[in-house]
């Protein structure tokens, strides 16, 4: 058997020959594109073969172009079908660690053929399970045969030595059972045909998309007097079972969308089963009574809209050349990697034929030239005393670099390593890779107290606006005997805003700051920034005592001042008005318990002989009351009316201010 399967591979790389690999791309989201071509002689068929898990991507991408100017009218390959659905034919099933008996009960009546204790017996199955038998109540499996004589026996499944079906036709339904799971575990070849129904030769190219390991970057910044070269090597991998040999290699930055559509296994769909009204048996109709005379109904059809969708895709090539520079410990290699664009990607492709065997991996070069760089040291997290050495990468190279790893050397030495992004063309990045010793920075927090910056009012609110202060201060000591050149970054923070200081740039999250420092000296650099507060108050809520406050701020414009005077004069006025009319309502009250008192009294003396005198006196006393308490409950009323029209014009006040 394995000699088959080994003589098997041999013919289909023999097969597979006919169309050699030509191309290959490599992309960033998990596929690459392979391009084969050849000539295909008359009469004859080229056979393409993948992986069975790469069926799908060869299916939705695969593309046929004959060069000789004829035309490919099909293709052909090796179908698939779901295990579910080859299995469900067979008159029994396989589960998963399903024990023999179970497996014979499927086939009661089969002819089977055992061999126990020496004896061959041949016999019908009629039941075979798991049973509890003996003293312990072990579990055993049993097989029940109904013997030619016409007997019953039972046996122990577990002392036959051999069990064999009698009948062929099933015997071989069992071996292609266990045949299907066989070719459903491994991971075998599918292959694609091309035939040719001409009687000439042809030159066919085929290209398609199937999963392939992606292609990864790495660099190095080379540091030296005369600047930076950054050097940059790809790392491909050939996964794919079979040699490259002298093939066109391009490696594409950037992530084009890619999935997995099933294609390859056939589908299937559950139909509704209907049957004519004819066929129908006709069932009696119960009558159950009218409840409206006369009923209308209305219809309503709802029409589902048809979409079309189109797409184009346009892309511009630009090329640039790379330009090959030695210096410093740059690598003795040729880049000989072209770049271009490819709409929103960046392709690099080797003017070089590359060859990588199979289950090898390759480094090519594909960058060696001057960078834009400048030394520069990074401070963003407070919680170090020191900063980070760094480089800071203009990318001047006419390419898109990739993102990947960074090992920096400077002066021939080992300096670090960075991560890098993706850079295109012309955009610049920091990378960090190391720590500077002869750099310290503390910093020190500075708040002030809140402040009113604006007096607003309208519509009865008036507004304040008042602000927070913040001052941190970066206190910043080069210990070298060189000038250095440091770049902050302060975290932004949301509903503050920067009052002095203006950074060169400001990231997502924090802004930089470039400070200057001098060889063995110590530099101060603090950052101001404030948060604003909005507070609203109902003016019609505020005591004048409240408002005078507010009058006095400076920030108050001289007509907001004027308006506010107003408003608290009335607000004042109204206060008095109101003391009066509570002070006039008191004095009521007293005289009314006075005259509540004298009544008592005249109530008491009518029943007591001699007081004739004393019951004029309190009568007396209680007209003279009458006269004053009409007085009284009059200026009551004129102050209340007073209050009333005061709270007008405050409300009249109050509605028109504005400022």
């Amino acid at each position: 058997m394995r000699k088959l399967l080994i003589a098997a591979a041999s013919v289909c790389a023999c097969l597979a020959a006919d169309l050699p690999v030509r191309t290959v791309i490599l992309y960033k989201n998990g596929v690459g594109y392979f391009e084969r071509g050849g000539e295909l002689r008359a009469g004859e068929s080229a056979r393409l073969d993948f992986n069975a898990s790469d069926m799908n991507d060869v299916l939705k991408s695969l593309t046929i172009e004959d060069k000789s100017g004829g035309k490919i009218t099909g293709l052909r390959y090796d179908a698939s079908e779901p295990l579910s659905k080859r299995l469900e034919d067979y008159p029994f099933q396989l589960g998963d660690q399903q024990p023999l008996s179970l497996f014979l009960d499927q086939l009661k009546g089969a002819r089977l053929e055992i061999r126990a204790a020496g004896e061959s017996v041949t016999g019908s199955i009629f039941s075979s399970g798991i049973v509890m038998m003996g003293e312990k109540a072990q579990q055993k499996q049993v097989l029940t045969l109904l013997l030619d004589s016409g007997d019953l026996r039972s046996y122990d499944l577990a002392a036959i030595s051999e069990v064999k079906l009698a009948d062929e036709a099933l015997q071989r339904q069992l071996k292609a059972y266990l045949a299907t799971l066989a070719v459903a575990r491994s991971k075998e070849k599918r292959s694609v045909y091309i035939d040719s129904s001409d009687m000439r030769a042809r030159q066919l190219v085929a290209s398609y998309m199937i999963p392939a390991p992606v292609w990864k970057s790495s660099y190095r910044l080379l540091w030296n007097e005369a600047g930076a070269v950054l050097e940059g090597w790809a790392i491909v991998d050939n996964t794919t079972g079979e040699d490259w040999t002298k093939v066109n290699l391009s490696l594409v930055s950037g992530r084009p969308i890619s999935f997995i559509s099933n294609l390859y296994e056939p589908k299937y769909v559950t139909r509704p089963q209907l049957e004519l009204a004819e066929s129908r048996a006709v069932a009696p109709v119960v009558d159950t009574g009218a409840v409206v005379a006369e009923e209308k109904a209305a219809k309503a059809g709802l029409a589902a809209p048809r979409r079309a969708m189109a797409m184009t895709a346009q892309s511009v090539t630009v090329e640039a050349a790379a330009e090959p520079l030695r210096g410093g410990m740059a690598s003795t290699i040729a880049a000989e990697a072209r770049g271009r664009e490819l709409g929103d990607l960046f392709e690099y492709r080797f003017s070089t034929a590359v060859t990588v065997p199979k289950g090898q991996s390759a480094m090519l070069p594909f960058l060696q030239q001057k960078i834009g760089a400048r030394k520069l040291l990074i401070y963003s997290d407070r919680s170090l005393q020191n900063p980070m050495t760094a480089s800071e990468i203009t990318n001047n190279s006419g390419k898109t670099l990739d993102g990947g790893p960074i090992t920096v050397y400077e002066g021939g030495a080992y300096a670090g390593e960075a991560l890098m992004q993706t850079v295109k063309a012309g955009d610049k990045r920091l990378i960090t890779y190391g720590v500077d010793l002869g750099t310290r920075i503390t910093t020190a927090l500075d708040s002030s107290r809140n402040l009113v910056r604006e007096i607003h009012a309208g519509r009865g609110i008036l507004t304040l606006r008042t602000a927070m202060e913040e001052t941190l201060t970066y206190t910043i000591r080069n210990v070298d005997a060189k000038a250095k050149t440091l770049i902050i970054e302060h975290p932004i923070r949301p509903q503050y805003k920067l009052l002095d200081a203006k950074p060169v740039e400001t990231t997502a999250t924090a802004y930089r700051f470039e400070v200057k420092l001098a060889p063995n000296a110590t530099e101060r650099f603090p950052v101001r920034e404030e948060r604003v507060f909005d507070q609203g108050l109902s003016i019609s809520s505020l005591t004048p005592d409240q408002l005078l406050v507010y009058i006095q701020n400076k920030a108050l414009t001289a007509e907001g001042r004027r308006q506010l005077e107003a408003i608290a004069a009335r607000k004042r006025q109204i206060a008095q008005t109101d003391r009066a009319a509570r002070e006039q309502e008191q004095e009521i009250n007293d005289l009314v318990r006075d005259q509540d008192r004298i009544r008592q009294n005249l109530s008491s003396l009518n029943n007591v002989t001699g007081q004739t005198e004393q019951v004029n006196k309190y009568a007396r006393q209680l007209a003279e009351q009458e006269g004053k308490l009409a007085g009284m409950r009059d200026r009551l009323s004129e102050l209340r009316k007073q209050k009333s029209s005061q709270e007008q014009e405050l409300n009249s006040l109050i509605e028109k201010m504005e400022f």
